[in-house]
């Protein structure tokens, strides 16, 4: 009987913790706020003013927000970019704009976020502006984000935030959200797809 009942219990509490887990999922990926609007941006970045604007009429941003000091879904995520730009051929790659928009602003200057993409190439753009632009522009494209004091770490605190992909064109319609994946494939179906419909 009593051993019943704790199965029952562990049961539950299984049940309950994947619940838990599937709703912060959603959450930091900005499910269940609606569909985000997009929208224009335009900020200070690695290569002069950055603006959806002077895309091309043909080409696609995709925009990840993220932060220089993350430990590993930022370098995993752009690393995915880098292999997936990669596998295009060289007409298609043109078309595509790799763009990372900081949601640490305090640390990530232009100088630090140029060192840091270098690493995964020359055309990926870093992206800043104070911590209302980021607000702003973040809220319009359905991201969460949350600095987290860590003070036993030497990075004093990180940033919590979605992870998701934007392939968003000059006009900031958003064509494709891709959710965090480690592997290039979803982002590659959602790139194929979104360039053969322009």
């Amino acid at each position: 009987m009593v051993t019943r009942r704790w199965r029952y219990l562990a049961v539950v509490g299984v049940v309950l913790l994947a619940a838990i887990g599937l709703l912060a999922h959603q959450w930091w990926n900005g499910k269940g706020e609606g569909e985000p609007e997009g929208g224009p941006i335009v900020l200070p970045s690695t290569q002069g003013e950055f603006a959806l604007s002077r895309l091309d009429e043909d080409q696609l941003a995709v925009i990840f927000f993220g932060y220089t000091w993350c430990p590993d879904v930022c370098p995993m995520s752009l690393a995915v970019v880098r292999q997936v730009r990669q596998q295009l051929p060289a007409e298609r790659r043109e078309r595509v704009v790799p763009v990372m928009i900081s949601v640490d602003p305090e640390r990530d200057t232009l100088a630090r976020l140029e060192e840091y993409l270098a690493s995964f190439g020359e055309d990926f753009i870093g992206a800043t502006g104070s911590i209302e632009q980021i607000e702003e522009i973040a809220e319009r494209y359905g991201v969460v984000w949350r600095k987290v004091e860590a003070p036993e770490s030497a990075m004093e605190y990180t940033v919590d935030h979605t992870a998701s992909l934007y392939l968003v064109d000059r006009h900031g319609e958003i064509h494709r959200r891709v959710l965090h994946s480690p592997t290039p494939g979803p982002l590659k179906a959602a790139l194929d797809e979104a360039l053969d419909a322009m």
